[in-house]
């Protein structure tokens, strides 16, 4: 009995001893024209880091023989039934063991002989290590015009001003991450969106980050790209806005607001000259108006926030609902359909002095547009409340 439990012994530590250090997870779909000479490259550069290490080719459907080309050039390959870049990297990763990943295309246009600044960050104490190839530079040829000069800044800018980050290339498709990292990100998306999602959620989540220069070559696959421009653009720009309800729902909220506050108290009060027009009790309608659609994206963030924190969802905190009470809400709704009531009753004692006759719309109006605004937006107070009431229930275990 002790001699076999010495050789579970040494079984366990074979196996520790054995088990890689790095994983270098390939996405693959119909790559093979050049997934072998990835694999080959991957596998070089583990060598020659002397690196336990393995690389692993996430195959997603490839129909021209790809997975028979990685296996030859010593890959492990994964078959990810669940189509999508983000499925087939997440099917990869799950099925790595390595403590730190690196991600690459398998196209032959990032050179895996080039991943030593990834493991170096990561040696260094970097949870999540991202590449850029603005800064490491980009082949002719390697990446479309619009891809270039509109895209890829435009939603990376975005990506920093919406989530405060320094990354520079949020779709680089070279990236290093470590497992805990991973699993903390709990990443959902599966189509090209998932760059983004990871990028995010590694901000939100405040890991340690750092960003390599990483080279764009001209792709090997002699077949069009599976990226679509305008389709995927906007799902990686409707993820940067759901992940971002500030953006999304609170600033814009605040600037109608203000718009219609200050364009209803100049229009109570009188006409507003604007170069040869005088804008009128009809501009005071459209200002109310826009003073209730940003009352309703402000109560659309608070709700968000709620759902938010309600699933788990919420990684970093938004603004605090410690605040909110059905019983405040209600005082609220209460008091806005109290000086609406007031409004219209003024507004029908002017009608009734005119013994209901005709009216002077500029005098009448200026009473009934906010009579009914303040009801307008008690009746919003009054459902975001319960709405709001509603989410803060307490889920039963």
């Amino acid at each position: 009995m002790q001699g076999l439990f010495q050789k579970s012994i040494c079984f366990a530590k074979n196996r520790k001893a054995l088990s890689p250090e790095i994983s270098v997870v390939i996405p693959c779909l119909n790559e093979a024209r050049t997934i072998g000479i990835c694999v080959e490259k991957a596998r070089k550069a583990l060598d020659a880091e002397g690196l336990a290490g393995e690389v692993i080719v996430a195959d997603n459907g490839s129909s021209d023989g790809s997975e028979a080309m990685a296996e030859a050039a010593g890959a492990r390959v994964v078959r990810v039934e669940e189509s999508g870049y983000g499925s087939a990297i997440r099917g990869g990763v799950m099925a790595s063991a390595g403590s730190f990943i690196i991600v690459g295309d398998g196209d032959d246009s990032y050179n895996f002989l080039e991943i030593n600044p990834f493991i170096g960050q990561w040696k260094a104490g970097k949870e999540f290590v991202m590449g850029n190839r603005f800064a490491g530079g980009i082949e002719p040829d390697a990446m479309p015009f619009l891809h270039r000069y509109l895209g890829n800044p435009v939603l990376s800018f975005i990506g920093r001003l919406f989530f405060r980050n320094g990354f520079g290339d949020f779709h680089c498709g070279m990236r290093g991450f470590t497992r805990q990292a991973f699993d903390a990100m709990k990443l959902s998306t599966g189509g090209m969106e998932f760059a983004s999602e990871m990028v995010v959620k590694a901000t939100l989540l405040r890991l340690k980050t750092a960003e390599v220069p990483v080279r764009l070559y001209r792709d090997g696959r002699g077949r069009p790209p599976h990226l679509n421009t305008w389709t995927d653009g906007w799902r990686h720009l409707r993820f940067l806005l759901l992940f971002s309800p500030r953006w999304l729902f609170f600033y814009p909220g605040l600037i109608l607001i203000f718009l219609g506050l200050l364009f209803s108290s100049i229009l109570l009060r009188s006409v507003l000259p604007f170069q040869n027009l005088k804008l009128d009790v009809h501009t005071l309608l459209y200002s109310s108006a826009i003073l209730l659609a940003g009352v309703q994206l402000i109560s659309f963030y608070l709700l968000s926030q709620a759902f938010a924190r309600r699933e788990g969802l919420l990684i970093r905190s938004g603004l605090g609902l410690g605040w909110f009470r059905l019983e405040r809400g209600l005082f609220v709704a209460l008091c806005l359909l109290i000086a609406g009531l007031y409004l219209s009753f003024s507004a029908l004692q002017i009608w009734k002095s005119l013994h209901f006759g005709p009216l002077n719309p500029q005098v009448v109006l200026r009473k009934v547009i906010p009579a009914v605004t303040c009801i307008l937006m008690a009746f919003q107070v009054l459902t975001f409340s319960f709405f709001m009431s509603f989410l803060q229930l307490k889920k039963m275990p």
